[in-house]
């Protein structure tokens, strides 16, 4: 055995599986999560997302255009505001594994700006075993996402399907 394969071996020995996230028994209708950490989000970050997503609006990546449109600076692609928001939930509700079902009732509230920082709380709405799926349950969350000054910018509904313990 190569001194690699070696050092692979003995780190596999000592490695510990842990499981990740909340079970399907873990959401109680009326629970509430307030996200631990918040992401500030950057012009880079808008012209990147845009770039890469073919988002070609002006108003995402051109100052002249978006203030020709009334706005103060140049917004955040909304797209990239929901992507943010979503990521911030994912440790709290779905980080334990099971697919993705779909967005419900997705609304912007009020525009975000580079320089913004985001944050997010979402509340269990629905919990019901799944009647196909053994071991499994379908969770429905809603999350508000927020700026800096704690004004609502984004709000959602969104299913996944959750693992129960057993």
């Amino acid at each position: 055995m190569t001194p690699q394969q070696q050092t692979v071996a003995r780190l596999k020995e000592g490695a510990k599986l842990r499981r990740r996230g909340n079970r399907f028994e873990d959401f109680e209708v009326g629970r509430r999560f307030v996200h631990h950490w918040g992401r500030t989000v950057t012009a880079a970050d808008n012209t990147l997302f845009s770039t890469l997503t073919l988002h070609y609006n002006p108003a995402y990546t051109n100052a002249q255009f978006a203030a020709a449109h009334g706005h103060a600076d140049t917004p955040v692609n909304p797209l990239l505001v929901f992507n943010v928001v979503f990521g911030l939930t994912v440790e709290d509700l779905s980080e334990g594994g099971g697919p993705f079902l779909g967005v419900e009732e997705l609304s912007y509230l009020k525009p975000v700006h580079p320089g913004d920082t985001l944050y997010a709380r979402s509340e269990v709405v629905a919990a019901r075993l799944a009647s196909n799926r053994p071991g499994f349950g379908i969770v429905t969350w809603h999350t508000v996402g927020a700026n800096q000054r704690g004004e609502d910018v984004i709000t959602y509904k969104r299913s996944n399907l959750v693992r129960t313990r057993g």
